[in-house]
Order: C-alpha cells, then sequence, then structure tokens
C-alpha cells in the first residue's frame, strides 16, 4: 500500500501545501464517489468504498499538523505515544498542570473573558508547538526532539478542544 503522501502525490514533509492536498483529496475522491459504481457489482461497490475510507483517513491526517507529524514520525519508525515512553520536560510537565488548574478555576468561575483570554493564549502555544515542529522536520529531523513536541502539541489541541468546549456550553 501507498502511504498517505503518495496517495495524494505529496512528497513526504511536515511542510505540504494544503490547498493542493484539498485538490488532489477532491480529485480521489471524485474517482470513487458512490454514483459512479451504482450499477458495478458488489465487490466493486464494496472496493470503492474501502477506497473512499482509506482516501478520508489520509485526508484527515494529512491536514492536520498534529496528525501528519505523528504520520511523519510512524513512517521513520517511531511511536510518539508508545505507552512505555514516559519521559517529558519538567518544565513542560510543570505548565501542563498550571494550565488544567487554569482552565478549572476557569470553568469554577465561568469567567467567560478569562476562557476566550486562555484559548487566545492556548492557541498561541498551538502556533509556537507546530512552528518548532516545522522547524525541526525542516532543518535536523530530530525525532525524539519532534517525537515530545508532537506529545506537547497533542496536549494543547486536547486543553484547548476543552476549552472550546465549555465556552460553546456557556454560550
Amino acid at each position: 500500500m501507498e502511504n498517505y503522501f503518495e496517495l495524494f502525490s505529496i512528497e513526504p514533509d511536515f511542510n505540504i501545501n494544503i490547498i493542493n492536498l484539498n485538490a488532489e483529496y477532491q480529485q480521489q475522491v471524485a474517482k470513487f464517489h458512490p454514483d459512479r459504481f451504482v450499477t458495478s457489482s458488489a465487490k466493486e461497490r464494496a472496493l470503492a468504498l474501502q477506497n473512499t475510507s482509506l482516501i478520508n483517513t489520509a485526508f484527515d491526517t494529512l491536514k492536520s499538523p498534529l496528525n501528519r507529524a505523528n504520520y511523519l514520525l510512524e513512517l521513520n519508525g517511531i511511536d510518539a505515544f508508545d505507552e512505555k515512553y514516559t519521559q517529558m520536560d519538567v518544565k513542560f510537565l510543570m505548565n501542563q498542570i498550571e494550565l488544567r488548574e487554569n482552565l478549572e478555576l476557569i470553568k469554577i468561575s465561568k469567567d467567560e473573558v478569562k476562557l476566550y483570554d486562555f484559548i487566545e493564549k492556548n492557541d498561541l502555544n498551538i502556533k509556537h508547538n507546530v512552528d518548532n515542529i516545522r522547524l525541526l522536520f525542516t532543518n535536523t529531523k530530530t525525532f525524539n526532539k519532534i517525537k515530545n513536541l508532537v506529545r506537547e502539541l497533542k496536549f494543547y489541541e486536547h486543553l484547548n478542544t476543552h476549552a472550546n468546549q465549555l465556552m460553546s456550553e456557556w454560550l
């Protein structure tokens, strides 16, 4: 099986052109659209459905910086989320605790302004982290550092999801 990058005729790299990815995705999905297989055999329809599922998974993986970075690590034999790997930067771990406590205090106080500020600051954390991942993939390919940044990015994105859910509940 070809990898997700090959599926969309894209070089395996963290820096991808999202517009080109979208265009390639549309072309691939069009090839296997169910309307094209209405008169086909059940086996051909099932194969088209499998291909569509693969295309959708590949697209979702490559359009997300977190998933793309993790996939690139996997292509290089590295599992960023290996449960046996528990080493994390102490400074980040302390920051993680502080951020969770801050979000919990905001939740208790139901302060929308503080929550909005929290989300903005966390968005900056995500952007900074993605920029660092991009630099490392581009310049050094230091996979252990990238692995740590990917783990951190997953935390920030999870925190962002939780904060945005709170905002949605309050509005």
